[in-house]
């Protein structure tokens, strides 16, 4: 007989490289714990990430941009991630790869210039009327069609909303009785329409019902404390990058021409530098009025050295914009020939000029001892158990090889491990597994021995 162990059914959270990040790990002096919120080492790092944030707080980084520069594997992105984390939700985060920039559909500054202007965000204060309550009646009054026939149409819908403080009866427009049909707005329901626009929106089932059923698969909530009519002060997040886009799709009418025109429209438009003017002119009023507040976000732009000339001198407008956010690059790069140029060879791949505008943060090649911890630390990420002999071992190989080669051996070892009956990665699931799978300096040295066989 053949006994299977029933699998649970909560939901797996897949693991990305950088998952057991979480912050940057400083204490209140701003100084650096060796291991903290998921970051190892690179203390002189994450102390200057630190002051960037602080900077970025205080809202006295517009128009500044650091360059992380630093060997491959020692946590460039991590740290830029860091900082994100460090700033919270509400603060834009735009990552990008420095090759993202070629594509066949638009201009190369015009890829830059939409990044930068999804890591500008917009808070506007709204202060709205709103009717909220419990449903408490919903009839559609229907007259005859004006076409003729034997149709009808909904005149109007009168409904009855009901709080804490007492009851409404409303008088409805029938385009708010499509909306209430399309929230699946029920008697029972709580609900809130605002009187400028005619949005409505279904909250939940009022909590008075909550017993109703055995089973319930309804989200409850308490009745609105107050009156049904009251105003409400609405905070809206957005980005530049949204307005753009909401401004630049075609406004067409009903009619088939102008149906025509939109279905013959590319997908992929274009916003010109006039409607930007224009959306900046706008926000810089709400701003003037204290209807808007600029919240200035990070854009980090990964493998800066496959920008080419062309897109480094567009930075410079961009990064002195009044409406600019704070700029992180990244680079793994010493001395080489910048993209575009044929002899000009600069620090990084990035020209001089833009060079002399950035604050550069190094980081620094992980020793021995925060590779145990980085791979200890990784191994509790990904769920396995680990042995100090195996430690010790991944750890020699990621000095020999690379830290992301001993990372990536995690999995296949503890796999090695399962085949052979044990919960525990030992030394001798590391050993079988980097014989088995080569890391870039092996590959090299197989290449060699072996280049009389290899195509050329």
């Amino acid at each position: 007989m053949k006994i299977e162990e029933v699998k649970s059914t909560v939901k797996t959270q897949r693991i990305s490289s950088h998952s057991h990040i979480k912050g940057l790990g400083l204490n209140e002096n701003g100084s650096a714990i060796p291991m903290a919120s998921g970051l190892v080492g690179q203390e002189a790092a994450r102390e200057a990430a630190g002051i960037v944030v602080d900077m970025i707080r205080t809202k006295r980084m517009a128009g500044r941009a650091i360059l992380m520069a630093g060997p491959p594997g020692t946590g460039k992105t991590a740290i830029a991630l860091a900082i994100s984390q460090e700033l919270g939700n509400k603060v834009p985060f735009c990552p990008m790869v420095g090759s993202e920039v070629f594509s066949s559909e638009i201009k190369k500054t015009e890829v830059l210039m939409e990044n930068f202007r999804r890591a500008i965000g917009l808070r506007l204060k709204e202060v709205k009327e709103v009717y909220e309550g419990e449903v408490t009646e919903l009839t559609p009054i229907e007259t005859e069609s004006p076409m003729g026939g034997y149709g009808k149409t909904v005149s109007h819908v009168i409904i009855g909303l009901k709080t804490a403080k007492g009851t409404k009866q409303l008088k409805l427009d029938p385009s708010i009785y499509e909306s209430l049909q399309k929230e699946k707005v029920d008697v029972g329901d709580v609900i809130y329409i605002e009187a400028n626009s005619g949005a409505v929106k279904r909250q939940g089932r009022s909590d008075t019902f909550a017993t109703e059923f055995d089973l319930e698969a309804e989200e409850y909530v308490p009745l609105p404390k107050g009156d049904v009519h009251k105003r409400k002060e609405v905070i809206q997040d957005v980005t530049l990058h949204d307005l753009d886009v909401a401004n630049a799709r075609p406004q067409g009418g009903q009619d088939i021409l102008s149906m025509m025109g939109q279905l013959m429209k590319s997908k992929k438009t274009e916003i010109t530098d006039k409607l930007r003017k224009e959306i900046n002119k706008i926000v810089n009023k709400y701003i003037d009025e204290g209807i808007a507040e600029l919240v200035p976000g990070v854009l980090f732009i990964d493998e800066i050295h496959m920008l080419d000339i062309e897109t480094f001198t567009y930075l410079h407008r961009a990064l002195e914009s009044p409406i600019a956010p704070i700029v992180i690059f990244a680079t793994n790069r010493g001395r080489c020939t910048v993209r575009g140029t044929e002899d000009v060879v600069s620090p990084h791949g990035i020209p001089m000029d833009l060079l002399n505008r950035l604050l550069i943060i190094r980081t620094l090649p992980y020793n021995r001892k925060d590779m145990e911890n980085i791979l200890k630390l990784r191994a509790q990420t990904e769920g396995h158990n680990l042995n100090s002999d195996a430690l010790q071992s991944l750890a020699e190989i990621g000095t020999r090889a690379t830290l992301r080669y001993a990372c990536q051996l995690l999995t296949p070892a503890a796999l090695t491990a399962k085949v052979n009956s044990r919960s525990t990665i030992t030394k001798e699931d590391i050993t079988e597994v980097s014989q088995l799978l080569l890391d870039a300096k092996s590959s090299t040295k197989v290449l060699e021995k072996y280049k009389n066989i290899y195509m050329k």
